[in-house]
This record gives C-alpha cells, sequence and structure tokens, in this order.
C-alpha cells in the first residue's frame, strides 16, 4: 500500500523536512527545454498506447506521470531498447500496469532493482527480466502476470499451506500470494544449501533473486542441454529432493527439466512457487510425481533406475551430515 508521503513525492511535492525544489523561473532555458521535449516524447508514446482501448490513460495523473517519468529511462531494455519507438507493447501490455510500475518503483527507490535490461524467459504466469541492482550487480527480476486468471488455477498449491491462511479470492490477492510463497520458498531450500537463485527481495507482483546466465542469455534448460555424466546429475537432483522432503519439509510440486537451469555445470532448481510444505494434504502425490519425473529423465538418458528404488532412496538417504546455513544478505 502506498502512503500519502508516496504519492507527495510521486506529484512532485517534496516530503516534510525535505528542502522543496527549485520553482520553475529558477530553473535554466536548457532544464525546461528538456523538460518539455521528454513530455512530448511521452506523450506521444502514451498517446500511441491509448489508442489501444485508452487502457493507459492513467499515466497522464500527475502522481503517476511522475513517477514513470522517473522509471522510464531504468525500464526501456526490458520492453525494447533505445527510445519509445523500440518498444515491444506486447510485452509492455502483458506485464507493466499501474500497479506493477508502482512495485518497480519502490523497489528501484530502496536499491534492490536499478535497470531492466532485457527479458530472458516468458512464461504462464510471469516474464523473468535481465536487471542490475543499485550496485550495479546482475539480478534477475521475475514479474508475475496481474491480467490474467491462471492463478486460479494454481490453487491447489496454496490452499492447504498453513503459511498462508485467511486466503482471498481475488485475482491480485492470489497473486501477492504465489509471489510471496515463492520467494519464502526460495529462502526456505536455500537455508539447507540447495542449488536454487538465492532471493533477493519481493514486493507486491515483483521477485528479485540471483541472476543465473551469461551477460547476453539466461542458463539453458536441463532438457536443452546434453549431458555427459548423467548418473552425477541424477544423484545430485535426487539429493535435492531427499533435503528437501527430509530437511526442508517441501517438495517441489514441478521437478521436471522445464524447472531445471543447467548453470556453470551443474543442475539449478527454478520455479518454486508450487513447492508445498510436507503437511499439505497433497504433498506425498508431489513428491511421487516428483520423483517420477526424475526417474523419466535418467531413464531417457540411459540410466537404469526405478521409482521404487528412487522414493526409498529419497524417504531414507543419510543426511546426517547436512546442517542450515546462514544465508548473506
Amino acid at each position: 500500500m502506498v502512503n500519502e508521503d508516496d504519492w507527495d513525492e510521486l506529484a512532485g511535492r517534496p516530503r516534510k523536512g525535505r528542502k522543496p525544489r527549485r520553482s520553475h523561473k529558477q530553473r535554466t532555458k536548457a532544464e525546461r527545454l528538456d523538460d518539455e521535449h521528454q513530455r512530448a516524447e511521452q506523450n506521444e508514446f502514451l498517446s500511441g498506447l491509448n489508442d489501444r482501448e485508452g487502457r493507459y490513460e492513467w499515466m497522464k495523473e500527475k502522481r503517476y506521470n511522475t513517477m514513470f517519468r522517473d522509471i522510464e529511462a531504468k525500464i526501456q531494455g526490458a520492453m525494447g531498447s533505445g527510445t519509445y519507438d523500440w518498444v515491444d507493447r506486447r510485452v509492455f501490455d502483458q506485464v507493466f500496469d499501474r500497479l506493477t510500475l508502482m512495485a518497480l518503483y519502490k523497489m528501484m527507490k530502496s536499491g534492490v532493482i536499478d535497470t531492466l535490461d532485457f527479458p530472458v524467459a516468458r512464461g504462464k504466469e510471469a516474464h523473468v527480466f535481465h536487471g542490475t541492482n543499485l550496485a550495479g550487480e546482475t539480478v534477475a527480476v521475475k514479474i508475475f502476470h496481474t491480467s490474467n486468471a491462471v492463478f486460479k488455477n494454481l490453487i491447489q498449491y496454496i490452499e492447504g499451506d498453513p503459511r498462508f491462511t485467511g486466503l482471498r479470492r481475488k485475482h491480485r490477492d492470489l497473486v501477492e500470494v504465489w509471489v510471496r510463497k515463492e520467494h519464502r520458498n526460495l529462502n526456505r531450500l536455500a537455508r539447507w544449501g540447495l542449488n536454487v537463485p538465492h532471493p533477493l527481495g519481493v514486493h507486491k507482483n515483483v521477485l528479485v533473486m540471483e541472476y543465473l546466465g551469461s551477460d547476453t542469455s539466461p542458463s539453458p534448460k536441463l532438457r536443452e542441454v546434453e549431458i555427459d555424466q548423467p548418473e552425477a546429475v541424477y544423484d545430485d537432483l535426487l539429493r535435492f529432493l531427499a533435503i528437501s522432503w527430509q530437511k526442508a519439509k517441501l517438495v517441489h510440486g514441478d521437478f521436471s527439466p522445464y524447472n531445471i537451469l543447467w548453470h556453470e555445470g551443474r543442475a539449478c532448481v527454478i520455479d518454486v512457487g508450487q513447492a508445498v510444505v510436507d503437511s499439505h494434504p497433497k504433498a506425498q502425490e508431489f513428491l511421487v510425481r516428483d520423483v517420477t519425473r526424475l526417474v523419466e529423465w535418467g531413464q531417457k538418458n540411459g540410466l537404469e533406475v526405478d521409482l521404487a528404488g528412487a522414493m526409498y532412496d529419497v524417504l531414507n538417504m543419510d543426511l546426517s551430515d547436512v546442517e542450515q546455513i546462514e544465508l548473506l544478505e
């Protein structure tokens, strides 16, 4: 929720205790001309968007207009590159609604995000962008969609989780619960030393985490690479499932090669929003499904493995050497 002080800042009014900005008369002619040029460019862009049922008319309101002008240069890379002429409006329509822009604005003010550079992944629930934080470090920014009903089909992964009680059925509420759930699951798995992207921040429908990839592209999915030593990868992923179940008390729920990246010679598990606690009514069903998918991957890669043996290992693997670790901020 944005408070009145935030709206004052968005509207260009100084907060209490802050020195007021220079008046229009005090500004140089060059500064005024530059502002006029930027407003004209922005209004031209907004007019183009408003041709499509006027859904972006809100940007012209002063309190939003100030916010948008403050972050426009920082998000252009996510929509294309360069000026507004390069904007991919389909991405803009899907991702950057009013509340999402407000969430990005708050995270940019806190320094968790500085820029969105380019999209690296797109799914039913979210777009993921290569970004940077205020320190210039690379981050992944996952922006969950708020304009579709896909999360209503995922309610089975939320209901029954004691961490999220009193659930409201409004779509945006479900989205925000899902984002918090993924953030908490990442934290929980990372604390047990499991190879997942480390979470760095969350606000509303925006999740910031460790980026896995190069300067130009994300790390490939496990299904996209040929593995020289599949047995070692299989054993690593089987241990992941065992630690998740026995120590972290979580079940991934969608453990497929589509949700595992191959990064720096090792499998890294992603998309943990649907992961449920072991007390969830469907936890055992999801666990069997996860192990089945891993066994199927192993068999496709020439390994002599079966579900019964894999389930026994997940439930009975000796993990006495596994201890929780302290995460670095």
